[in-house]
């Protein structure tokens, strides 16, 4: 400002333009234009790697809100195909309420996302398998794939090695379980599963095996419901605890198994971006789903470029 002084504070417009108040000299002021004039690219970096507000935007830059939100709405990004063709990559889908996900497909290494597809519903085996075409399409070579525990997805990627993420696994027990089992038979088995990520794969089968041996027949126990007339099992969660590893055991040490190339045992990375990006997310609550996907798409190509 003319005054010289940084003690300024908004105060109207004049004929379009923001007017400052300088509280130190008491003279109204216009910001010069080469303050006030912000392309609407630079704008958007602000808005998705500064986590700045469009208030906090418009107060910064001199301008209006709505300026700011027409700005905001001229970008449109451009999705980029990775150079690099040999990968290994991460999988899974992260969710905003019911109606409304994105599924990505991401290098393990390079931490690129390489593919994704907005959900406004549970995913399905088939929009994995619509990513991996993608990726064939274009030319990628998948060297292994890291996957969470969705009913039927390994089978569905026999062609490929399919490290099924042990975090995910640990997580499934724990729902079964509970953080505080009950009986002597879930404790002992909820420790077995958190060595999962911890211990070698001779000596977790071998602990798995020891504790079936002492609780197989425990698990087969039926008791009679009264009301239909019929037999359950009466430790049916402890039973899909232990069935639910003995089931994915075919994937959990692929990793080990296949030592080269090396592929990552757990989802940990994608999960630490998917976080990173609810959290940025989080500063801008209300966004419409339109703007939403556009904020996903800059938040890729601005950071893991």
């Amino acid at each position: 400002p003319k005054c010289g002084h940084r003690t300024l504070v908004r105060h109207g417009y004049n004929g379009g333009k923001q007017r400052y108040f300088c509280t130190n000299c008491h003279r109204h002021s216009v910001l010069p234009k080469a303050l006030r004039s912000t392309s609407p690219k630079s704008l958007y970096e602000e808005y998705v790697k500064s986590k700045q507000t469009l208030s906090e935007l418009a107060e910064r830059h001199g301008l209006s809100v709505s300026t700011v939100q027409r700005r905001i709405r001229q970008v449109h990004t451009t999705r980029i195909v990775s150079k690099y063709k040999e990968v290994v990559i991460l999988m899974d889908a992260t969710y905003w309420g019911k109606n409304f996900g994105v599924l990505l497909i991401v290098d393990a290494y390079r931490k690129r996302l390489l593919w994704r597809k907005f959900l406004d519903k549970k995913e399905t085996i088939a929009d994995y398998l619509e990513g991996i075409e993608w990726l064939r399409e274009h030319k990628f070579k998948i060297l292994g794939i890291v996957c969470d525990g969705l009913w039927g997805l390994p089978q569905a990627l026999a062609r490929y090695k399919v490290q099924y993420c042990q975090f995910h696994q640990v997580k499934t027990v724990d729902e079964y379980l509970t953080k505080n089992p009950q009986t002597d038979a879930g404790k002992e088995l909820q420790k077995i599963a958190h060595l999962l990520c911890h211990t070698d794969k001779e000596s977790f089968i071998g602990m798995l095996d020891m504790w079936y041996e002492k609780w197989g027949e425990w698990l087969k126990h039926r008791t009679l419901d009264k009301n239909t007339g019929k037999k359950t099992y009466t430790h049916r969660r402890v039973r899909s605890a232990y069935f639910s590893m003995k089931r994915h055991m075919k994937w959990l040490w692929t990793f080990y198994d296949y030592p080269e190339p090396p592929i990552p045992n757990t989802n940990n990375t994608l999960e630490a971006i998917n976080t990173d990006l609810k959290t940025k997310l989080r500063v801008h609550n209300g966004m419409s789903k339109r703007y939403r996907k556009l904020f996903i798409d800059e938040y890729f190509k601005l950071k893991y470029k």
